[in-house]
């Protein structure tokens, strides 16, 4: 509300807030008549338009109740679009420029009054025609357009809305006292703001204001012409606005003609209703600070009071889930990881996987194989049950070495090579930053460790399980056929996985021997800095 006018007759009559209407106009062709779109622009543009007008009842800044009314406004707009007829559609598209015209006419003519009285208070303003009678005459056609009176460009705008509304089976009743009471409003909202300060008698405080400048009230002037001449000549919007925009929506057989009078049916008692509703309105219902206050008190229960207290409810939520989730603690993060993994894994795996192993398939197992796996198993049960930091990197390192010897077993030498120098940095590593470390410290109680156990347990058995299921589906060889067939035939080497590597895949290989140059440099370079006391990391 503090922007300069002629920055509101941009912004709330003409063009930055018809952005959105022009973006759901747009997207109408392709989502008309999906039940959420069509539904869902009625419901919120309908409940938008009827209570932003109620809302407007009782401001008594005139740049508060136009700018509620052009709330309303854009609520109209969308509950047409909502509509999706043809009808609809042409109310919407007249509607935009009744919208523009009468309500830029009436920013421009609050900023006059602004300016010269240096006041937008309705309940302190009156009698400004004696003074101000071209900006009054621009304020008074505006005011009347908004209102819908004949003759005037409004009723054009407001009788199509009513034609569209009266045509919807089932729910036309409805809707159109929906539109009929947001009019009757909008007509009350017009006339405070611009026709009651130019009425009735004007206060002594305003004696000394003046007629400005033509460049001031001329442009309101031209405005309100607009409202008559478009109104007597509504077919000036027909050829070169009305059919191609309709063409574009999709409606390219509409022919609407827009015509001053269409004879007296329906339409015409309705917008005689609005009339004469809106008038008593204006007559009963006299904006006042108290009023104002009232409805302020009211704020808690209002749409923005509920969104701002969802708000603060989301903040509150958030501020929780981060202090339970980001608590600094690396291994609740890492059950976090688990629990979500395991989660997924389990609501895909249940009742997904049949497993049926052969034991008749089954190699025999050598007294090597049956010596390494128990070696294994010692190593990991030496890794959690010890209470030395060094013990657990070598139970670690035995567990690394003898999956290397599996390897090697099973004819992957080039595997177990990889295995073999990944745990030996992986643990001269770990030894490095150990001894930079404190002594062993007992951070979790047997409940701690009891959980991690479970969890771990669960994830490794659900690990088993999809291992063993990809195991038993049914491969498709053609790739490795491939490479079998043309490693020797195109690369000139016999070892498959090393011409992969090497040659088909070469490029994503240089990447990762890159990241993992960068990875090293980066290590080297940590264990090879020295802070000073003074330095903040």
């Amino acid at each position: 509300m503090k922007a300069p006018t002629p920055v509101s007759t941009y912004l709330h009559s003409a063009t930055m807030v018809k952005a959105g209407i022009f973006l759901l106009l747009r997207f109408s062709p392709s989502l008309d008549g999906m039940a959420f779109w069509n539904d869902g622009l009625m419901i919120v543009g309908g409940f938008t338009m009827l209570y932003s007008a109620v809302l407007a009842l009782f401001k008594t800044d005139m740049k508060a109740i136009l700018a509620y009314t052009t709330i309303s406004a854009l609520g109209v707009l969308t509950f047409l679009i909502g509509l999706g007829t043809e009808a609809a559609m042409t109310a919407a598209l007249v509607f935009i420029f009744v919208h523009a015209t009468y309500k830029a006419t009436l920013f421009l003519v609050t900023g006059i009054v602004d300016h010269e009285t240096k006041t937008r208070d309705v309940t302190q303003l009156g009698g400004l025609r004696k003074v101000l009678m071209p900006v009054a005459f621009a304020s008074v056609i505006a005011a009347l357009s908004s209102a819908g009176l004949p003759l005037s460009f409004g009723f054009i705008g407001k009788d199509l809305i009513y034609e569209s509304t009266l045509g919807i089976p089932n729910l036309g009743i409805l809707l159109t006292a929906a539109a009929l009471l947001t009019n009757v409003f909008l007509l009350h909202a017009g006339f405070v703001a611009g026709i009651r300060p130019f009425s009735g008698k004007m206060p002594e405080a305003y004696g000394k204001v003046h007629l400005p400048s033509p460049a001031m009230w001329v442009p309101p002037l031209l405005l309100a012409a607009l409202c008559i001449v478009l109104g007597v000549y509504p077919a000036l919007l027909e050829g070169g606005f009305v059919h191609p925009a309709l063409a574009s929506l999709g409606f390219a057989e509409a022919t609407p003609h827009l015509k001053l009078w269409h004879g007296f049916n329906t339409v015409l008692l309705l917008s005689g209703i609005t009339l004469a509703l809106g008038a008593a309105v204006f007559f009963a219902v006299r904006p006042s600070h108290a009023l104002e206050r009232r409805l302020d008190s009211l704020s808690r229960i209002s749409p923005k009071g509920i969104y701002e207290a969802g708000g603060r409810m989301f903040n509150l939520f958030s501020l929780k889930w981060t202090h339970l989730f980001q608590n600094g603690y690396l291994r609740y993060y890492v059950l976090m990881i688990l629990f979500v993994l395991i989660a997924l894994l389990g609501s895909r795996m249940s009742g997904a996987i049949n497993l049926h192993i052969k034991v008749d398939n089954l190699l025999e197992l050598s007294w090597y194989e049956i010596a390494i796996a128990v070696l294994l198993i010692l190593g990991v049960t030496v890794t959690v049950f010890t209470r030395s930091r060094l013990t657990a990197v070598l139970g670690l390192g035995v567990v690394g070495y003898a999956i290397c010897l599996f390897f090697v077993f099973y004819s992957a030498p080039d595997l177990a090579m990889t295995q073999f120098t990944i745990d030996t940095l992986t643990v001269i590593l770990f030894v490095l930053v150990l001894y930079r470390l404190p002594r062993y410290l007992k951070l979790s109680d047997l409940r701690s460790r009891a959980r991690d156990w479970i969890f771990a347990t669960v994830f490794g058995g659900m690990i088993t399980l999809i291992a063993l299921a990809a195991v038993q589906e049914g491969t498709n060889r053609e790739t490795s056929e491939y490479y079998a067939e043309n490693a020797y035939l195109l690369a000139k080497g016999k070892n498959i996985v090393n011409v992969i590597l090497v040659d088909f895949r070469g490029t994503d290989t240089m990447i990762e021997i890159t990241v993992l140059a960068v990875a090293a440099l980066g290590v080297f370079s940590l264990l090879k800095l020295r802070l000073k006391k003074s330095d903040d990391i």
